[in-house]
């Protein structure tokens, strides 16, 4: 194997494997690490920087981050990376006056995003400390889009929400409440640069089966949502159906509970490994007695009278044939009772006020033809971003999208090429303070994952809108933080310091480090101290030894950062140095652009 350019930002970027995994690229270990030393605020501008809303995602975010974190390589359970999050917003101070300002004199250009959620204001507050004029149109009374609309208030208070969407809206965003797009095309005959379109996936998925239109206790879960939120529904029948088994169909089984609902039961097509809701939403929902039913699919909703008086569901069994599909069997159909039934079996974008004759694509699914990496449609100036450009995702998603969208439409401004983007940089800084110190905790904590504070099951009932989780106590983040295993902190190596005494492979606790003949990536794997298994993490091969021209090689699947390797080397050819991830936003593209100029 060759030897490994560690310059590439993306070879130590991959070790930290929960920074890799999160959509905007959050620098993880660095914020906890900021908690763990009382920053609060610097935690929280650490995290603003890259996805805008830590006190939103630090209660709804979907964790792309924990499966991902390496803290499962020794234990079941990851780091508390979200809840951490909601640590540095829980106890920070108040941090509009450490935001970049916003220049008095604007630069002439003016932009139009429709849809106020977070990809929109993303755009907003990647652009307004650039002079943009930003204009925000939303068909609402209220900013947040389906995050005010479709998550429950006791996951998502709307004190925290607001609070956080209008630190963007008050840096100066002119804000157009109860004003619906009703046509692109008038709106592109107006003066703006550019159009950033975002404007969610509104539109609830139906289940056309027989019955479905005679009763008017059938519900689309989206809407079913909103219509609560914005308090036009405040009660539900005792018996409650709610079909799918995502993110939606808990917010809707929780929300019935909390409606008068006695008997809720969430409907699932497939076995429970086949779930697309979240782990700890589906947690969540049985904590509070719903009821989880696998193997049912809708056939019909049973009407008597003109009145919904349940449904009938075909019973399957499953199994795995030798390709690994799976595969169902009929065995049955059974009838459930019920007072409601909400459909939240997913959402799809809906674009009818979007002419089809401006020059702006829409494939064979009715979905804009986007540029994955620019987010510019078939139309120059065009933009989408979040679920409005390629189909429902998350919040996280929808942040990066407008990050992307808002490099592209700066650089649209100035009539530059908007897919000439600067690429990721990095920092790496030694961390040591001396022989055998370091400027973080390095100590193994082997403690289990903290179990979040909950409202008490009797309580939580009492009001629609108060918040279930309670967040960490100061105990139990001081013991989760240091769960953290600063998979940042590299182990650096320079490979003409190594003498070869094997003291560091002696000493490592995982045996990650082996000293061999270099040849063929699968001979190499093979031939370490523990074979690495997983083709998906990179290893580490060194230039030719000084000693034995033989190669060192570090498995990064198994490291743990403990820093024992650096501690015994007697020649300082290993070091533990913090690596950074430089993400580009809009305000460096600005900054690059004004070096060209002036150079």
């Amino acid at each position: 194997m060759r030897p490994t350019d560690t310059l590439d930002p993306d070879f130590y970027h991959r070790v930290v494997d929960c920074q890799w995994a999160c959509p905007a690229h959050t620098d993880v270990p660095e914020y906890i690490r900021m908690i763990a030393q009382g920053r609060y605020t610097d935690a929280y501008l650490l995290n603003r920087a890259s996805n805008v809303f830590p006190s939103i995602l630090g209660r709804v975010c979907d964790r792309p981050c924990e499966p991902a974190c390496r803290r499962r390589r020794v234990e079941d359970k990851p780091v508390a990376i979200c809840r951490l999050k909601r640590v540095t917003a829980d106890l920070s101070d108040d941090v509009r006056p450490l935001l970049p300002p916003i220049p008095l004199e604007k630069n002439g250009k003016r932009i139009a995003c429709i849809g106020a959620g977070c990809a929109s204001l993303t755009v907003a507050n990647d652009l307004l400390p650039l002079g943009y004029e930003v204009v925000v149109y939303e068909q609402l009374d209220r900013t947040g889009g389906l995050m005010r609309t479709n998550i429950p208030a006791f996951r998502l208070p709307q004190t925290v929400l607001d609070n956080e969407l209008n630190t963007i809206i008050d840096m100066g965003v002119d804000l157009r409440l109860d004003q619906r797009v009703d046509s692109l095309a008038t709106l592109l005959e107006e003066s703006y640069d550019a159009v950033f379109i975002g404007t969610g996936a509104p539109r609830g998925k139906n289940l056309e089966i027989p019955g479905r239109y005679e009763s008017d206790r059938i519900h689309i879960g989206i809407d079913w949502l909103e219509s609560v939120a914005f308090e036009h529904t405040k009660k539900i029948g005792e018996q409650v159906l709610i079909i799918g088994v995502g993110n939606t169909a808990m917010d809707c089984c929780r929300t019935s509970l909390r409606l008068g609902g006695k008997q809720v039961k969430v409907m699932a097509r497939k076995p429970r490994g086949y779930f697309k809701a979240s782990e700890w939403e589906l947690d969540d929902a049985e904590e509070e007695q719903v009821e989880i039913v696998v193997n049912h699919s809708p056939r019909e909703f049973v009407i008597n009278d003109g009145q919904l008086v349940g449904m009938q569901f075909d019973v399957f069994e499953y199994h795995v044939d030798d390709e690994g599909k799976l595969q169902q069997e009929l065995i049955g159909e059974e009838f459930f009772p019920c007072d409601d039934v909400i459909l939240a079996i997913g959402q799809e974008t809906a674009f009818p006020w979007i002419e089809r004759d401006i020059g702006l694509d829409f494939d064979q699914w009715d979905q804009p033809v986007v540029d994955r990496t620019t987010y510019q449609s078939t139309r120059a100036g065009v933009f989408f971003g979040g679920d409005a450009a390629f189909g429902p995702e998350n919040i996280i998603w929808a942040v990066e999208h407008g990050h992307q969208a808002a490099i592209s439409i700066h650089k649209h401004c100035l009539n530059e090429a908007i897919d000439d983007r600067l690429p990721f940089g990095m920092n790496l800084v030694s961390t040591k303070m001396s022989i055998h110190e370091w400027s973080f905790s390095n100590d193994y904590e082997g403690a289990n994952r903290r179990q979040m504070r909950h409202v008490d099951l009797k309580e939580r009932f009492n009001q629609l809108n108060i918040e279930v989780e309670l967040g960490f106590s100061a105990e139990q983040t001081t013991i989760e933080v240091e769960r953290c295993l600063n998979c940042d902190i590299q182990t650096v190596f320079t490979t003409d310091l190594c003498i070869e005494c094997d003291a560091c492979i002696d000493v490592c606790p995982v045996r990650c480090l082996t000293i061999t003949e270099n040849t063929d990536e699968p001979t190499l794997r093979a031939a370490l101290t523990v074979p690495a298994q997983n083709p998906d993490q990179p290893l580490y091969v060194s230039a030719t030894l000084p000693q034995t021209g033989r190669v060192m090689v570090k498995d990064e699947n198994i490291c743990v950062h403990c820093s024992l390797c650096a501690e015994r080397c007697p020649t300082g050819a290993w070091d533990m140095r913090k690596s950074t991830l430089l993400i580009p936003y809009a305000a460096d593209e600005e900054t690059a652009t004004w070096q060209h100029k002036t150079a």
